[in-house]
């Protein structure tokens, strides 16, 4: 199928050339809904909520839930204002309709993940053509990073996604000439730019528009700007984000100071949330989280951006694209927090660039474009396989060997579809063309996803909900529940009700909760050693390197309830 470069008048076609136009449409979304759906939903629920941000994010959306409250966002019955709601409200609304489970808390972030491969796909074939669009989304929804975290429940995908949104439909509107379709793209800009501000706050918009602001400036685009519809696009926009801002802040008194110095400000300036990295942080969680597709990134960029300097205004659109992954990439490269999630944002952008040289490299059919990538696929490939194939030969290659012979079979398999996907890799670049090379890259990469599915629920233990579900089941009324220096977010979520800490309040910001600090449920450790040795039964929940030396005392007398993995539930009462 021809390009399809919107940014010309429409020609006229014939009918049978749009009915086969809209059946290509209809059927590639089918198909993008029905395969990332899948690799996204499979085992979506096997794994219990993890500590912390899956654990969080569930447990406020549950307590929104129970409250009725979808104003003022809690955390173990805390005030939580340091994020927007928007995938609160999603979270809750999936429980209200599935149950209040792992299943139905993951589930809207992946449909954004899925909504995201989507917006991708749709817009680089209206760029690039068909063949571009079905790269575009393929390498987006195999990328390591944009598939782990579609399938675990936080706040970054909705944002990602709702900015790339925004971004996308301002390129698409400054290519389209005044009209209805220009119109309905710059009302898609504002109204993605204000879910995203829902979704994490300010930078849904700020960093967005600085995008926009800066390729419009650096490459002198200010003539296709307009018309932009600003009076009803900025009323749309706060339409949709400013209520809830307006009511939190009318509703309590300390929310506006705490969410937009704190968590803005003081968050991007200094590092008084504790998530210091150097400058080079993303770097290798870039290219380690675009894989498989890392080795591409060069030829694809030098490709989209042949003639260089001199020849920007003709390669703008293509530089907007570089302008929106270096902008937000400096962006939080700068900010002295730091988290890996933080860049998701830039993989859209990327994608797009990569399938409109893959695209390209099909209509050649020429395998020496794609040999740096798939040498650097293969190495990264060869190494996954043949550490999986060592462990599962060696298992005491590991400290825990029991762990590691639990997955056995799964680490002969993911050997065998890694290296075996690499060869087939190869062959069917070499026999078969580019096109075939690429599928079974992809296919490759989907296997290794399907089988850390199973090995993933078997290897990661960072949850309570084993611990949450004997308490439920035997607590009483006048019992009282602690955690042990720690707060274990899942846990309340399992639990079903707030707990208490011990010398630990993590990130409950007491601060600006009276009702909380006056609710005896946060005491020290004397309190906590007064109260063990009352009439009132005791729970309390720990890691267990932090309680041996509690344990070690022999004065302190003390019953093991049960334990996992990491932690301890003890009692001191049978």
């Amino acid at each position: 199928m021809s390009n399809e470069k919107i940014s010309q008048p429409a020609q006229p076609a014939s009918n049978s050339l749009a009915a086969s136009g809209n059946i290509s449409w209809s059927r590639d979304l089918l198909l993008l809904i029905v395969v990332v759906g899948l690799l996204l939903a499979t085992r979506l629920g096997t794994m219990p909520l993890a500590n912390p941000d899956e654990g969080r994010y569930a447990e406020i959306a549950r307590e929104m839930l129970v409250s009725g409250d979808w104003v003022t966002p809690r955390l173990n019955d805390v005030y939580y204002f340091e994020k927007p709601p928007l995938v609160y409200w999603a979270t809750a609304a999936s429980m209200a309709m599935f149950g209040q489970n792992a299943w139905a808390a993951r589930l809207p972030n992946a449909l954004l993940a899925l909504g995201g491969v989507l917006l991708t796909y749709a817009a680089t074939r209206r760029m690039h053509g068909r063949d571009a669009g079905l790269a575009a989304a393929i390498v987006l929804a195999t990328s390591f990073l944009f598939c782990v975290l579609g399938r675990i429940l936080i706040l970054d995908m909705a944002v990602s996604v709702f900015m790339s949104g925004a971004l996308f439909c301002f390129i698409l509107g400054v290519r389209e000439q005044p009209g209805r379709t220009r119109r309905l793209l710059f009302y898609g800009l504002y109204a993605c730019a204000a879910l995203a501000t829902l979704s994490k706050g300010l930078i849904g918009f700020l960093v967005s528009g600085a995008v926009m602001f800066f390729w419009l400036l650096i490459f002198n685009q200010w003539r296709r700007l307009l018309p932009l519809y600003l009076p009803t696009g900025a009323l749309l926009f706060l339409a949709i984000a400013a209520p809830w801002h307006l009511l939190a802040a009318d509703r309590n008194a300390v929310w506006a100071e705490f969410y937009f110095v704190r968590e803005h400000w003081l968050r991007f300036t200094t590092t008084t949330h504790g998530r210091f990295e150097p400058w080079w942080y993303f770097i290798p969680i870039l290219l380690a989280g675009i894989f498989p597709w890392t080795g591409y990134l060069w030829p694809a960029l030098r490709k989209g951006l042949a003639g260089g300097w001199s020849r920007r205004n003709e390669n703008a659109d293509t530089w907007f694209f570089v302008t929106w992954a270096a902008f937000i990439f400096l962006f939080f490269s700068r900010s002295q927090s730091k988290l890996a999630p933080y860049i998701l944002p830039i993989f859209p952008a990327l994608a797009s660039i990569l399938g409109a040289w893959i695209a390209a490299q099909w209509r050649e059919n020429s395998l020496r474009p794609f040999r740096v990538g798939l040498i650097v696929f293969s190495i990264g490939a060869g190494v996954i396989g043949l550490a999986a194939g060592a462990l599962a030969i060696h298992p005491g290659l590991i400290r825990d060997r029991e762990l590691v012979e639990s997955v056995r079979w799964q680490a002969v398999a993911l050997s065998g579809a890694m290296l075996v996907g690499t060869w087939l890799t190869w062959q069917l670049g070499l026999t078969r063309g580019v096109r075939w090379a690429f599928g079974a890259q992809a296919a490759t990469i989907v296997a290794f996803f399907l089988v850390a599915a199973a090995v993933v629920p078997v290897v990661v233990h960072r949850n309570t909900k084993a611990l949450a579900e004997i308490v439920t089941v035997k607590v009483q009324p006048s019992d009282r529940v602690y955690h042990y220096h720690g707060f274990f977010h899942d846990f309340v979520f399992y639990g079903g009700k707030p707990v208490g800490t011990v010398s630990w309040p993590d990130e409950l910001e007491l601060d600006i909760d009276p009702a909380a600090r006056a609710s005896g449920r946060y005491i020290d450790d004397a309190e906590f050693l007064r109260q063990w040795t009352g009439a009132t039964r005791i729970w309390a929940v720990a890691r267990k390197r932090d309680v041996k030396p509690l344990f070690d005392n022999p004065a302190f007398r003390y019953h093991l309830i049960g334990e996992t993995r990491q932690h301890y539930l003890f009692s001191n009462q049978l």
